[in-house]
């Protein structure tokens, strides 16, 4: 009961943080993105074993730019041809691992474009998500509050219907606690209740609602997966243990990140 209270607390905070800097202004967030690109980045580093001084000092400078340089283009204070300087990035940790001694190339590769495309990416494309030239009238900051809505309404109604209903294990290789019916449970009523909003939310079409319910559903399910698989070869319970009751970073924010790609294209193509 204790750790449900804890557990309950901190979320509750942390969802006060993140909606407080997605509404003040699209600075804020950047900066709450920022810090969670670093914090998640030496996650990251812990979890592939890649944590010794040097890699991690290159692995959160390879970070630090990406990120940093997507998300000046999409505040718009750089032109988005300097994103072409991302090709490069993708260059420079073969050339790491090339003159690195110690440090196997599939090693290096793996945790700077595991940092890259599962943190930096993701984090900059919400910073976008502001921009009415690419979103049209979707554009501006209760999108992004109705994704992290979204993948809250399914984590609470998937951990509610697992409880009372849940039999038949969903990844139990993987992750013992998920359920099938839990997992539809939590996309069923994501989908009603997104449904409603839509109803009464004139920003938002009916249509584009439902397919962000569906693929946040889908693809935040199969980013936690993903986590819980790094976290199961490395041995360990956690990603970290910033925030009381959750975890580290990772473990909070892991099918965000998994799930923001794929809502960004999908809306794009509307």
């Amino acid at each position: 009961m204790k750790e449900l209270s804890i557990r309950s607390v901190s979320g509750l905070v942390l969802g006060v943080i993140i909606l407080g800097a997605v509404l003040i202004s699209p600075w804020t967030f950047a900066m709450l993105l920022l810090f969670i690109v670093t914090v998640g980045t030496f996650e990251m580093a812990k979890l592939m074993h890649m944590d010794s001084k040097p890699n991690l000092l290159m692995g959160e400078m390879f970070s630090f730019v990406s990120f940093g340089l997507t998300a000046l283009v999409a505040l718009g204070v750089m032109s988005q041809k300097w994103l072409l300087l991302e090709l490069l990035l993708l260059v420079l940790p073969f050339l790491y691992a090339l003159f690195s001694k110690k440090m196997d190339a599939k090693h290096v590769l793996t945790y700077v474009y595991a940092s890259m495309f599962y943190l930096c990416l993701p984090s900059a494309m919400m910073l976008f998500m502001y921009r009415p030239d690419m979103f049209g009238s979707m554009a501006g900051s209760w999108l992004i509050v109705l994704i992290f809505c979204l993948l809250w309404s399914n984590d609470v109604f998937a951990y509610l219907t697992g409880k009372l209903l849940g039999k038949h294990k969903l990844f139990p290789r993987i992750s013992p606690g998920k359920t099938i019916e839990g997992s539809f449970g939590g996309l069923v009523f994501t989908v009603i209740a997104v449904s409603i909003f839509a109803h009464y939310a004139d920003w938002l079409p009916h249509s584009a609602a439902i397919g962000m319910a569906v693929i946040t559903v889908v693809f935040g399910t199969l980013g936690d997966l993903c986590e819980s698989m790094l976290k199961r070869q490395a041995g360990v319970k956690d990603s970290g243990k910033l925030i009381p009751g959750h975890g580290g970073i990772l473990d909070r924010f892991d099918s965000v990140m998994f799930s923001v790609p794929f809502i960004f294209v999908y809306l794009l193509l509307l």
